[in-house]
């Protein structure tokens, strides 16, 4: 019962921010759906560790420790970034009208968020991803600006484009499934695929893999699919970046790592270098970017075409302590990426300009955001003693285990520049003299509310994570199927 209200919940939460009599109270409600939905995701992480898989809704939800690891992420990133909203939106210039519009598809990018998640069968999983799309280009222009509209549409036909390819990527796959025997492919699940991986013939499953890497890829901002991305997030709300840099990335990874699952389970197939090559080509790319950008949103945007890129040079490793570091990695992304775009999007609210060159003494006009500012850089570039520090550095240690020395130098090297191109910038914004000292906006109690629960897990899972999330962590690491 409880997976299926996971799912439907923020469906009918859309529905009442449609219908006049909810309107003024769109926040509100939008607000207590997603307290309600990370409630129940709890309740449901709890049940996958006594059980080990969960379904719901008469077989058309399941869940397993990856799947309930990324429904709390998402559940927690999509509740944080609606309280941040609430004070954000509402000070929008000519947009007061239309705040029932923005909750209403809010809320549908969030139901098809953990539906794609949750739903069992994977043909299912990218119609769910194909709506995540859909309702993310609703949102990126919501603010109609020239520039705003501009990305809204380089965003729609970069990441449209990967539907016909991502699906014949799932059509190669059922080619496979149907070739040992199997007659209705479209009612297995990841795990019943899984099962049967090792007698698919091995030439069609990697077929498979290959063009869902690329078709989802580009959904998650993988390069060389990642130009969409930047442009996205400068011009989008900022409570819509925290969710599309969060986990809109996220969700179509996770699709991609249960395909790699598949490939890991077949002794015969090995795939696993060029998961790493393509994972270092994002991480290099978007290093040296950071080197040159000029706009804060952006740069917070190519951090997580970087983390994406960590993330499956991890999973392409193919080994269990690699896959535990790419969960955790995950997690961390998630969780310290969306505090970052609310920070920028308290800066911005602050001062009005998104120029990186225009904010200088940040932490004397505005103490508060430049404090943030400076907590999020060291926590999103992996600075001890937060929580990507520790997962990057067990992917690192891991790759040195599996002998994977140049893997791990080149990527140590690669996260070394990212490290540095972000506190160059971050440093000319929040030290110095302002060059045009202005007062600055007072931030709404919301977004401060929020920037400070965000910060929290931060301080905690970089000292101490809670032993049912160990747990858990360790449960997802084992669905990737690495050795």
């Amino acid at each position: 019962m409880a997976l299926t209200l996971i799912v439907l919940l923020p469906l009918l939460t859309a529905l009442l921010c449609c219908l006049s009599p909810f309107r003024r109270a769109t926040w509100v409600i939008t607000v207590i759906d997603g307290c309600a939905v990370l409630a129940l995701v709890i309740i449901v992480c709890r049940e996958v560790l006594s059980v080990r898989e969960l379904a719901g809704g008469h077989g058309w939800f399941v869940v397993d420790g990856l799947g309930a690891l990324v429904l709390l992420v998402v559940s927690f990133v999509c509740t944080l970034a609606a309280v941040f909203a609430g004070g954000y939106m509402r000070h929008l210039d000519g947009h007061a009208d239309r705040l029932w519009w923005f909750y209403a598809n809010y809320n549908l990018l969030f139901f098809a968020l953990v539906a794609a998640v949750a739903l069992a069968q994977p043909i299912l999983v990218w119609v769910a991803v194909e709506l995540i799309t859909l309702f993310a280009v609703l949102l990126v222009g919501f603010e109609r600006t020239p520039r705003a509209l501009e990305a809204t549409w380089k965003y729609a036909v970069l990441t449209i484009m990967g539907a016909p390819i991502s699906l014949l990527g799932f059509f190669c796959l059922f080619w496979a499934y149907h070739s040992i025997g199997g007659a209705a492919p479209v009612t297995e699940t990841w795990e019943s695929l899984r099962a049967v991986a090792p007698l698919m013939p091995p030439d069609k499953v990697k077929l498979a893999f290959l063009l869902v890497l690329v078709g989802f890829g580009a959904k998650s901002g993988l390069v060389p699919m990642h130009t969409w991305l930047p442009d996205a997030h400068s011009q989008a709300p900022s409570p819509v970046c925290a969710v599309l840099s969060g986990v809109k990335t996220t969700v179509p990874l996770y699709v991609v790592l249960r395909f790699l699952s598949l490939l890991l389970a077949s002794p015969q197939i090995h795939i696993g270098h060029w998961m790493v090559v393509f994972g270092l080509l994002s991480v290099g790319v978007a290093a040296f970017l950071l080197l040159q950008v000029s706009d804060y949103k952006r740069m917070f945007a190519y951090s997580t075409v970087e983390h994406m890129g960590i993330i499956l040079t991890a999973a392409g490793m193919g080994t269990l302590a690699a896959d535990s570091g790419a969960v955790w990695q995950l997690l961390n992304h998630s969780i310290t990426k969306s505090l970052c775009f609310y920070v920028a999007g308290a800066i911005l609210f602050a001062l009005g300009t998104r120029e990186i060159k225009s904010v200088r003494g940040l932490l004397r006009t505005s103490p508060f955001a430049g404090a943030a500012l400076i907590l999020c850089a060291l926590a999103i570039t992996g600075a001890p003693p937060f929580p990507i520090f520790l997962s990057e550095f067990s992917i690192l240690s891991a790759g040195v285990h599996a002998g994977r020395y140049a893997t791990v130098a080149v990527l140590a090297v690669l996260i070394a520049v990212a490290f540095i191109a972000i506190m160059l910038q971050v440093n000319r914004m929040v030290f110095g003299k302002p060059e045009h000292p202005t007062a600055p906006v007072a931030l709404p109690a919301s977004c401060r509310f929020a920037i400070v629960a965000g910060v929290l897990p931060l301080l905690l899972l970089g000292i101490y994570v809670p032993a049912p999330l160990q747990s858990l962590l360790k449960l997802a690491a084992l669905q990737l199927g690495g050795r």
